[in-house]
């Protein structure tokens, strides 16, 4: 018979759950993370005195209640003890943050492109080890860097970050992953050795709105990302679906008009990104502009009355309607949320995509269905990628501060 778990591991299994539950929902009070997290509360006093005597939260009375009775103290986490770097290849922009304990931005740096023009991986890793040189010698005194990830519009393996391409930039077998560790250990060295994880960017939006925008509470939810391309994140039955080498989601690649598609750049014809993406929007618009300036642009003529706004966001609300409803019939999402351009294009065309799932979408599957714009703006990717780059931390709170502290 297989031994069942020891005292040890269940006290850092709860350690974890309660780091977790205030990283994500924020100070809460001991008779709250009692109830949620099914501990009695002498177990949440001594787990919350181990987190907080290394840092990690801070224990304080919470304020006037007007109840009788002594409060329940409050624990916060503390942003300043340990921190993540997080970082996004964006087809407009280059961005990296430091990321606090519970989602606190503490700095960042930003470096802006023209949309779609091709980047020399060497540089883009170049430019963020020096956006990570000048935030982590700017950080907090006392605190420890803990994780760093970045986030890639294309095709990621998982476990190991390769890039297998982008369609959209030209790149094909990256090791960013691995250029980004290089870069970071010679500009860092007295820092942790830590290496670079690199995911998708829309399984990392769906990550960020599943624990920290509109998507709490939903177990099983699809995000669409969209800037050039579109692509979706999965989470089903709580957790992140990658697919056997992480490659699951790639909706902007699904063929939705094989016969009359227009070309897409992974080199098929009809894809969902190609009928339903910028390029579509803004050539059925008549617009020559790039980015999501120009995605907005059209969607406020159309308001305004402009008809051939209108027309280009009715035909491109067809296509996102058909490419949801081919989704929801696959994986029977209680939640659809769309972000980065797409929310703009889906809060133009609404009626048209939600037309199109009633039509194309078995009535079973849409029945519960709800569609939402993201909830974190233009910062959901960078949000998701500090949430991979806590997740070590997070599963083993104390065993990791302190090998990454030198103790």
């Amino acid at each position: 018979m297989r031994a069942g778990p020891s005292q040890e591991e269940v006290r850092q299994h709860n350690l974890g759950a309660l780091l977790r539950h205030v990283h994500h929902e924020g100070p809460t009070s001991r008779a709250v993370l009692a109830a949620g997290l099914g501990l009695n509360r002498s177990t949440i006093l001594g787990l919350a005195g181990d987190l907080a005597a290394a840092g990690l939260v801070r224990e304080e009375a919470p304020q006037e209640t007007g109840r009788a009775g002594r409060p329940s103290l409050v624990v916060r986490p503390e942003p300043a003890r340990a921190h993540v770097l997080a970082m996004d290849v964006g087809v407009e922009r280059l961005s990296a943050a430091l990321v606090g304990l519970g989602g606190a931005f503490l700095d960042r740096r930003e470096h802006r492109w023209p949309a779609g023009q091709p980047q020399d991986p060497a540089r883009v890793a170049d430019l963020l080890a020096g956006f990570a040189r000048d935030l982590l010698a700017r950080r907090p005194p006392g605190g420890t860097w803990v994780g760093a990830a970045a986030a890639v519009r294309g095709l990621v393996r998982h476990p190991d970050g390769l890039v297998g391409l982008t369609p959209n930039t030209g790149w094909k077998d990256v090791d960013l992953a691995g250029a980004l560790t290089d870069r970071l250990r010679r500009h860092l060295p007295d820092l942790p050795d830590l290496p670079v994880l690199v995911a998708n960017e829309a399984n990392l939006g769906a990550l960020a709105e599943h624990r920290r925008g509109v998507g709490r509470g939903s177990r099983n939810l699809v995000y669409l990302h969209g800037e050039i391309g579109i692509g979706a994140g999965v989470i089903s039955a709580g957790e992140l679906l990658r697919g056997a080498r992480g490659y699951a989601g790639e909706i902007g690649h699904l063929t939705v008009n094989p016969h009359r598609g227009r070309p897409c750049g992974c080199g098929a014809r009809g894809c969902l990104e190609a009928e339903a993406g910028e390029r579509a929007l803004l050539e059925a618009a008549g617009r020559d502009g790039t980015g999501a300036e120009a995605v907005r642009s059209v969607v406020a003529a159309a308001d305004l009355g402009d008809v051939t706004a209108r027309a280009a966001l009715h035909r491109v609300g067809d296509w996102l309607g058909i490419g949801i409803a081919n989704l929801a019939n696959l994986l029977d999402p209680d939640l659809v949320v769309l972000g980065g351009t797409l929310r703009d294009v889906y809060l133009g065309s609404a009626a048209q995509v939600r037309s199109r799932i009633n039509t194309n979408a078995l009535a079973a599957v849409r029945e519960g269905l709800r569609l939402r714009v993201g909830a974190l703006g233009d910062d959901t990717v960078l949000i998701g990628a500090a949430e991979l780059a806590f997740a070590d931390l997070l599963a083993r709170p104390l065993e990791t501060l302190a090998r990454l502290s030198g103790r």
